[in-house]
């Protein structure tokens, strides 16, 4: 029998990437998986979002586990998206047990420069996407009396960064959406940890502009060009982590055995928590 058999887990941003890594592993646990994406580019995202093909993709490798999967094309920016989403499971599945609040996009430009598109893209998606995640999923939580949230924030969730004040400003927020929805939701049998994670290896860090940003004396920087910087940001000599490192800490929040560690926040950034307090 799988660690999760019987539950439902709700991925958000589960089209690619860390939020693919999380489904799948939901389903080889034994879990039915509901995953959304919004699979559409952004004007001020430097770099390409998942698609609706990536998006069914995660579907078919969730259905290859033997679980049944729910994929919708939904921005979490929009509350009624999320709300329906949400009773869109519960009728076909019953019921959330899990909610991980992984979607979210990097905007990267000095503060002096940064549009209000720019912000308004990165709080919106980074933090008002988490809170209506949250928000969409507590109520049947309380009602069962039962319920594992994990948010994703980031290392830049809890020390600045230059050309990164929007993501850095909406990681740190999910922190303490986290630790006030932790609070709120103690006596009801629900958990809300987050975790903050280093350079992950996904498109998100993987992209022309961001390499082109890190190392502007190369006309067409490479991954190798650009490890050197990336290795920089973190403790350990080691320039990015894998989806996987995410999810063990994901699974860890939602198990059984986690009924009473809530609050808190998991830094998985090759040593990088060591040069921050708290």
């Amino acid at each position: 029998m799988g660690e999760f058999d019987g539950r439902v887990a709700l991925i958000t941003g589960g089209a690619r990437g860390q939020g693919r890594a999380h489904a799948v592993a939901f389903a080889e646990g034994g879990a039915d998986v509901v995953i959304c994406d919004r699979c559409e580019d952004s004007d001020v995202v430097f770099y390409p979002l998942a698609s609706e093909d990536d998006l069914a993709e995660t579907a078919r490798l969730v259905e290859a586990a033997g679980r049944r999967c729910i994929a919708v094309k939904a921005d979490t920016a929009d509350r009624a998206a999320m709300d329906a989403l949400v009773a869109r499971a519960e009728s076909e599945f019953g019921r959330i047990d899990v909610a991980v609040a992984n979607a979210g996009v990097s905007i990267a430009a000095p503060v002096q420069s940064m549009t209000s598109a720019q912000w308004n893209e990165a709080i919106a998606s980074n933090l008002t996407g988490v809170f209506n995640t949250v928000g969409a999923v507590a109520p049947g939580m309380i009602e069962r009396g039962y319920g594992r949230i994990v948010t994703i924030s980031s290392m830049l969730g809890r020390a600045g960064s230059t050309n990164m004040a929007a993501y850095s400003a909406s990681k740190w927020g999910v922190i303490g959406l986290t630790k006030s929805s932790a609070l709120d939701l103690a006596k009801h049998g629900i958990t809300v940890n987050a975790i903050a994670p280093g350079n992950i290896s996904t498109p998100m860090i993987h992209n022309d502009a961001l390499y082109s940003m890190m190392r502007p004396d190369l006309e067409k920087p490479t991954a190798d060009d650009v490890a050197p910087v990336f290795a920089s940001l973190h403790a350990q000599p080691v320039p990015w982590l894998e989806a996987e490192e995410i999810t063990r800490a994901v699974l860890f929040f939602a198990a059984e055995a986690g009924a009473h560690i809530s609050g808190t926040v998991l830094p998985i950034d090759a040593g990088n928590a060591a040069r921050v307090t708290g």
